[in-house]
């Protein structure tokens, strides 16, 4: 089984499930403000996940100056990431 990495900021910290990450970047990291809206938000896979879900791939270029391979980088991240993970687990996790 794949281990995940978190990669924020250089943490190289892996992980065996891939809930167990996500609650490590939203409690471990500091917050971002996303660039479009302003909405501060667990930075990693919720503020990819807010970035795609809230706004425009045209308007994410244009706050981040980012380019096409980094839109496909970070959809697949997303993709990857919704694909096996159990949300809820996460949610009631952060909720405690």
């Amino acid at each position: 089984m794949p281990r995940w990495k978190c990669a924020i900021e250089g943490d190289d910290a892996t992980f065996d499930r891939v809930e167990d990450l996500m609650v490590h970047q939203a409690t471990e990291h500091d917050r971002v403000q996303c660039k479009v809206c302003g909405a501060v938000v667990p930075d990693g896979y919720f503020a990819i996940r807010h970035a795609f879900d809230e706004h425009s791939r045209a308007e994410y270029v244009r706050a981040y100056d980012a380019s096409s391979a980094d839109i496909r980088r970070r959809e697949k991240i997303k993709e990857a990431v919704e694909e096996v993970a159990d949300i809820r687990e996460v949610v009631d996790r952060l909720d405690e």
